[in-house]
């Protein structure tokens, strides 16, 4: 850092020049235990240059001033590893990384107060210790709100002591003695300050170009909601936006949820948050990047005043799609910010508070508004008619017996772009009325011309909300949750959840078709005659046994033989839902129900499992969007009318939405659920949920910011994964020894290798070497030349020897060719010198011997490996048996880190970590004479080793 002198500051904190310590100043405290250097010092700096470029909103030069003293201020006398600012960084991130509570923090700093040498500065609370980062964190603002949701007392409202609309006080207490209690609160955690931090700090700011300059970009293939229709459409619309690739494009999504976890008790509190679509795709779904906008309070979810509330971000987004001044610190210069929302994510529930039309009722769906095909039965009202949806001349649309008892002559509803729904709500003005849920004001019933719309939505306030491709987006989440939820409970016949009830079948009896269903009547009681769509016992038996049988892969799903249970399935998450209609479903019922039934059920598993996928193929799309329709008519002749509610119908209607949206992944609400679950470990006080989150969120959102810049400390963003393996920072020169991979479990005494065994071991290690291929070439012409028969045979058998004499010789001859590297693998392991594990983490992905796994309710034993097999590549398969670490002779330096291992996938090989092994065979190599079945792994350190994954014993494949 820079000094320089400082000038006095105006009343608000704005102009002049900031006195700046000297970085030398600063470097006794930049160093950690292990000599690495913070980057406090240039955390510190880029704050200051975007406060000297202008561009900083939410900037108090008196904290900053404070801020910087305590950087260069010693914890106690003498002590040079730690000033007062890098210790509170890193304590306070220790307390928020492990959910310590605040009267746990006060007594740390109690005790070490006491500790600590005399003269220590330690603040001596938790709110001492948030006051010095004060010069750092981006804060909220409080914004009363009237009782029943009619306004915010804001702007123009903010000194009135009565709602405008209703008229109710804005105060629960105000007696002139008191101090003046609001009604209701928001919070709102202003928009633009969060949006320049990103472009502030270098250590996101590069990452906001790279959906446009690192991104890998192929016609026909998304990956990234900027391979999107949608994004490309709104460039197209908006040239000048799309030039400057730091202009921001967000999705918007709220969703309610109990802070309390007590579903006993009724509370629903709504979060606003805006995911920023510019960083890389593996990023900006992670909870660090999410921004939380507003938190709308309980006890009742908002409904249609949801607008009400969204008020301030929308403010903020007509600024910003004008553009605001931003420092750049990856540039290090200024530019004009310009942000967009691209949609909006949602549970079909909130799609309604959102869109402005009610997604209840006949006409449920906001996309096919007033042509919504739905019926009514008894008790509920059903979607099919989904033959609507084919080619005009498909003979299905005249059958009438296997559907809904009528021939079908609409063609599919037509689509309304955001120009027409515009115009059809500036005709409704006047008829919606005003917000609020005040029982004396707000308007009775609904207005016939009004349909199912309930209000014009605020986000139509935004200049480009109309033009946009696609407004809102489905939840693919939930929708196949629900769907998931319902097969299965009309497959086992669950009580209180099937859809082949009583009604049902009267349904059918109504609707005039499948007689042989309908209830039978004997005067005395009512029966439903079996239906083929429904397991009988035995078969509801058979199927739970097939999945409390199950094990899958660590960390792939929940354990579901926990929630099988008198051949019901209970407890379920929304997760285990997804895994059971892609993945066991189809393996399931198998066997149990007729063809028909099987082949709907294996084409709906099938059509999730394409829709889903992180990759997406247009072509594949327009695949899944012919296919979706005839899927729900094949369902339509099976299931009962009851079956097919809304959450059915919306199926049809998401491949179009892939084909506009891109891939679903930053397009549903596993993200954002599981964000709501941080937010909710927030909640210590009780009585003032909503206070606790937010404080709870700007600390952690403070917190989160530095530790980008702290070094020598575990955080949110060095954390190890679970299953991590050992990184290779240096690229050797063979591939064999530098490899990524993690052993555990030491198995003691260890099973010696005997010779034979060692060298079946090195043959596979030097079969799977790619730098020795010319090598290999060599001694095949060499063999050609003594006698063309069976090369390839002779090859496999003398290759090992001829090598290490050849590798040897040359050696002696100091050849330039060979390396030290080159000669150790050449003469192989060191018998004397190998250790065996019971499991290994290769690139991140668990396996363990069979023998391991049986213990285990996950399975990570099985492998599947692409081999040569007389000229043919086939697929073999096995179980791991062994992991065997190997010794090199001669060697490197060992590195300070330790091991470092990477996988060492032989040519042509395929582990498909999902697919467990179908037989127990023996495991063949790429040479099906000698019967080698072990992957052999490296390891370069002092002596360079080798890690082996034996598939099956070595001596049985000798013997």
């Amino acid at each position: 850092m820079s000094s320089g002198k400082n000038n006095s500051l105006d009343e608000n904190g704005v102009g002049g020049e900031t006195d700046f310590i000297n970085e030398t100043e600063y470097n006794d405290f930049d160093m950690n235990e292990n000599g690495e250097s913070d980057e406090l010092p240039d955390l510190l700096d880029e704050i200051r240059n975007a406060h000297e470029s202008g561009t900083s909103s939410e900037w108090d030069s008196k904290n900053f001033d404070k801020l910087l003293n305590d950087a260069q201020r010693e914890l106690y006398p003498g002590c040079k590893k730690y000033s007062l600012l890098r210790f509170i960084v890193s304590f306070l991130h220790i307390k928020v990384m492990n959910h310590m509570t605040n009267k746990a923090f006060d007594m740390m700093l109690e005790f070490l107060k006491d500790v600590l040498p005399e003269g220590e500065i330690l603040p001596s609370s938790f709110y001492g210790a948030m006051k010095i980062l004060s010069g750092i964190g981006l804060g909220y603002q409080k914004i009363d709100v009237c009782k029943f949701d009619c306004a915010l007392f804001w702007k123009e409202n903010e000194k009135m002591d009565k709602c405008p609309i209703c008229k109710e006080s804005r105060w629960k207490v105000n007696n002139g003695k008191k101090k003046k209690v609001p009604q209701k609160v928001m919070w709102y955690f202003p928009l633009k300050a969060r949006l320049q931090r990103l472009f502030m700090s270098s250590k996101t700011a590069e990452d906001m170009r790279w959906h446009e300059e690192k991104r890998v970009k192929e016609e026909g293939i998304m990956r990234h909601p900027a391979d999107s229709i949608a994004w490309k459409d709104f460039d197209k619309q908006y040239p000048d936006f799309a030039k400057d690739s730091r202009n921001v494009r967000l999705g918007l999504a709220t969703d309610g949820f109990n802070p309390f976890g007590n579903m006993s008790n009724s509370y629903s509190m709504w979060p606003v948050i805006l995911v920023p679509y510019n960083l890389p795709a593996y990023k900006f779904m992670r909870k660090e990047f999410l921004i939380l906008s507003l938190l709308i309070p309980g006890p009742r979810a908002p409904g249609k005043e949801l607008d009400v509330f969204l008020r301030p971000a929308i403010d903020d987004l007509k600024d910003l799609f004008h553009g605001i001044s931003t420092y750049d610190a990856y540039s290090g210069q200024n530019f004009q910010m310009r942000a967009a929302i691209l949609w909006t994510i949602s549970d079909f529930p909130a799609y309604g508070y959102l869109s402005g039309w009610s997604t209840s009722g006949y006409k449920a769906f906001p996309c096919c508004l007033d042509d919504t095909a739905s019926q009514r039965l008894r008790g509920k009202i059903c979607f099919m008619g989904h033959r609507r949806f084919l080619n005009h001349d498909h003979r299905w649309r005249k059958q009438k017996a296997h559907f809904d008892g009528t021939i079908e002559t609409r063609s599919k509803p037509k689509e309304f772009s955001g120009e027409q729904v515009l115009r059809h709500l500036n005709s409704l003005a006047g008829v919606f009325g005003e917000f609020g849920k005040n029982p004396v004001t707000r308007k009775k019933g609904v207005d016939k011309i009004q349909g199912n719309w309930r209000k014009k939505s605020i986000f139509f306030e935004l200049p480009y909300w109309e033009k946009l491709s696609m407004r809102h987006c489905l939840d693919v989440m939930h929708i196949l949750k629900n769907t998931c939820e319902s097969l299965v409970a009309t497959l086992l016949n669950i009580p209180d959840k099937t859809k082949d009830t009583n009604k049902a079948r009267d349904d059918l009896l109504d609707m005039g078709i499948r007689h042989e269903l309908h209830l039978h009547d004997d005067g005395t009681r009512k029966t439903k005659p079996p239906a083929l769509y429904v397991m009988s016992s035995s078969e509801r038996k058979g199927f739970c046994n097939f999945l409390s049988s199950i094990k899958f892969l660590d960390g792939y799903a929940a354990n579901i033989s926990k929630c099988v249970k008198d051949g019901k399935l209970m407890g379920l998450k929304t997760h285990d839902y997804h895994v059971l209609l892609q993945r066991l479903i189809p393996a399931g019922i198998r066997g149990y129900l007729c063809k028909e039934v099987n082949e709907a059920i294996f084409e709906l598993s099938e059509f999730f499992r394409d829709l889903c996928s992180k990759t997406l193929k247009m072509d594949d799309l327009e695949r899944l969007e012919k296919n979706a329709p005839l899927i729900l008519c094949k369902l339509e002749k099976i299931f009962p009318p009851a079956f097919f509610d809304i959450m059915i119908h919306l199926i049809v209607h998401l491949p179009k939405e892939a084909k506009l949206g891109g891939p679903v992944h930053p397009r549903w609400m596993f993200p954002f659920e599981r964000y709501l679950g941080s937010l909710k470990k927030y909640v210590r006080n009780r009585a003032r949920p909503e206070g606790s989150i937010a404080e709870g969120y700007i600390a952690n959102e403070c917190l989160t910011f530095m530790s980008k810049y702290l070094h020598g400390i575990e955080t949110k963003f060095t954390r190890k994964r679970r299953n991590y393996d050992y990184n290779q920072d240096k690229a050797e020169e063979l591939v064999v020894f530098s490899l990524s991979v993690r052993p555990f479990g030491l198995v003691t005494p260890p099973t010696k290798l005997s010779q034979v065994e060692l060298d079946v071991a090195h043959k596979f290690i030097l079969n799977n070497c790619d730098e020795i291929e010319e090598y290999r070439i060599k001694h095949k012409e060499m063999l050609q030349r003594i006698h063309p028969e069976n090369v390839d045979s002779r090859h496999e058998d003398q290759f090992t020897k001829w090598f290490k004499d050849h590798i040897n010789q040359l050696h002696i001859d100091k050849s330039l060719d060979v390396s030290e590297e080159l000669w150790a693998l050449a003469n192989g392991p060191i018998p004397f010198m190998t250790k065996h594990y019971s499991g290994c983490i290769v690139n991140e992905v668990r396996f363990h011997t069979k023998d391991r796994d049986d213990c285990r309710t996950t399975q990570n034993s099985g492998l599947v490996v692409e081999g040569d097999h007389k000229g043919k590549h086939i697929d073999f398969y096995g179980f791991v048996k062994a992991v065997v670490e190997l010794t090199f002779f001669h060697a490197y330096k060992m590195a300070p880190s330790g091991k470092r291992l990477k996988r060492n996938c032989p040519p042509n090989t395929n582990l498909q970590s999902e697919q467990p092994p179908t037989s127990n065979s023996t495991l063949e190599h790429q040479s099906a004479t000698t019967g080698d079945d072990i992957q052999i792994n490296s390891n370069n350190s002092n002596p360079t080793q080798a890690l082996a994954n034996g598939r099956q014993a070595i001596g049985n494949c000798l013997s």
